[in-house]
């Protein structure tokens, strides 16, 4: 990560026999219209027949050798900023069950989704420079990616983070909408719950936070705590508004051991 995308090819399959081909045209103009934003030039690219619809884009990047961010590499008292809210698989799940009372969550999750995570080709060299580790969330929500920049790799410091669970920014009414979440939460759970402490003083709205997969979801950005917030004013002056300190790294207390601490 912290490069700049320059080509992209469109892969794309379509059930050309069930569904319009202006289906297909809206989807090809939302890839079109994106990679323009980010500046790419999008060169063609490949289709085929499915029976399910899937879209996406292959991009070649550049990146300076110096200012590569790899998910591992934080330092203990490193702070985590995270550049998005959190919450679009609590929305898309809340959508699909027929809860429609909470508009503004939907559509602040599909402000944020489809939001460019362009943060490195706005922020300046030196702050590039400055972030120790990086890394997006996904599918495995907040908890599973964390987790991956805590692995010591090439004789790195084995880390633990301490989570402001409270700090961490959310979609708008995002609490109302949580319960209990879909089958990528639950497999999340149970996946990572075993290297998550969190007391009881939160709720279960409040720790499904945790585990809630992301579509499109923000970057997680460790730096030092000096340029931290140099690093978090850039985020915020690239239109991520949202973006806040929401963690402290720290040694873990045994090798292979390290946990996120809820605080």
């Amino acid at each position: 990560m912290g490069g700049r995308p320059v080509v992209a090819l469109n892969v794309v399959a379509f059930p050309t026999q069930e569904l319009p081909l202006d289906v297909l045209k809206k989807i090809l103009e939302g890839g079109f219209s994106k990679a323009r934003e980010a500046g790419t030039f999008l060169a063609g690219g490949h289709s085929v027949m499915d029976n399910e619809p899937k879209y996406g884009l292959v991009v070649y990047g550049e990146v300076n050798e110096d200012s590569v961010w790899r998910t591992t590499g934080a330092h203990a008292g490193d702070l985590l900023i995270l550049t998005k809210p959190v919450g679009t698989g609590i929305a898309a799940a809340a959508l699909k069950a027929g809860v429609t009372e909470n508009a503004e969550s939907f559509t602040d999750a599909a402000r944020w989704m489809t939001t460019l995570n362009d943060v490195p080709s706005k922020m300046p060299d030196d702050l590039l420079r400055a972030v120790h580790a990086a890394t997006d969330v996904t599918g495995f929500g907040l908890a599973g990616h964390i987790l991956d920049m805590l692995n010591a790799e090439d004789g790195g410091e084995q880390l633990s983070l301490r989570l402001f669970l409270r700090d961490v920014p959310l979609l708008t009414d995002l609490l109302k909408l949580a319960c209990g979440g879909g089958g990528g939460a639950k497999r999340n759970r149970g996946a990572y719950a075993g290297r998550v402490k969190i007391d009881k003083g939160y709720s279960p709205a409040e720790a499904e936070i945790l585990f809630d997969p992301q579509t499109s979801g923000g970057l997680l950005l460790a730096a030092p705590p000096p340029r931290a917030g140099e690093i978090l004013a850039a985020c915020r002056a690239a239109g991520f508004i949202r973006a806040a300190v929401i963690g402290e790294f720290m040694q873990a207390q045994a090798p292979g051991k390290g946990i996120i601490e809820v605080a």
